[in-house]
């Protein structure tokens, strides 16, 4: 089989405002990066700018987060059909920080995922546990949990590409990252998981990456080990240069 390009999505979160996401994208535009994949998720209202700079690279598109609905009196959501209109092909579904402030149970993780791959969209599901949980040996289990209840009914054929991104709660934002090979053992439990629901030729269809304070100096240890396909960059993303080392580090 061959090696996959190593991914790099950079979830720009509610940092960049509309002018600031498009001047980013054109910086990245401008560099030809080789062997990965870069994907940007500006905020929903950069989205359409942001395509409009990058639909002639090969920078992928992606948002945030989708409704689990394709259309109705559901205010201030928004469907993966209507962002799939303009030209996004990657959503963020189960962000720990939608779990922690929006409130997102598993149950609603999994209807959203189901409408993402619905679309014939890329779905990045997150998963990851608390320092509570962690602490208490309880990783492992959370982890497996979550991604049952993510996947469950969810039927797969040859054709749907699926992200799974490992992102510890307890390290997102803090400038401390897990130990790579940690990462790497996490990952084949989650690639375990995959091969314990679906048949083993669905596996190839899947991307195992790792979030959570990566940095241009640190990238390089994590996507140099087997079970990680790249990185899900958050703050490291929204600064311009360090995000260009980042890349070519990686």
């Amino acid at each position: 089989m061959l090696k996959k390009n190593k991914l790099i999505i950079a979830n720009w979160k509610m940092y960049l405002g509309y002018q600031e996401s498009i001047d980013a994208a054109r910086a990245l535009v401008a560099h030809e990066f080789e062997n990965v994949r870069v994907v940007l998720c500006p905020s929903f209202t950069a989205l359409a700018a942001v395509e409009g700079v990058t639909r002639t690279s090969r920078i992928g598109l992606g948002a945030q987060d989708a409704f689990f609905e394709d259309s109705g009196a559901y205010t201030g959501e928004i469907s993966p059909a209507q962002l799939r209109e303009i030209g996004v092909s990657y959503v963020i579904v189960g962000h720990s920080e939608r779990r922690q402030y929006q409130g997102e149970t598993d149950e609603v993780i999994r209807k959203k995922l189901r409408n993402v791959l619905e679309e014939g969209m890329i779905p990045i599901v997150c998963v990851g546990e608390t320092f509570e949980q962690r602490q208490e040996k309880q990783k492992d289990s959370v982890l497996i949990r979550q991604m049952h209840r993510a996947f469950e009914g969810i039927e797969l054929g040859s054709a749907e590409q699926v992200i799974i991104a490992y992102e510890p709660v307890w390290v997102i934002g803090s400038g401390q990252a897990v130990d790579p090979q940690e990462a790497e053992h996490t990952n084949a439990v989650l690639k375990q998981v995959i091969v314990d629901l679906y048949p083993s030729k669905i596996l190839q269809n899947f991307s195992f990456i790792y979030g959570g304070s990566v940095s241009a100096r640190s990238v390089k240890s994590f996507c140099s080990l087997d079970n990680i396909d790249g990185v899900l960059v958050g703050g490291a993303s929204i600064r311009r240069d360090d995000f260009i080392s980042l890349i070519q580090n990686a």
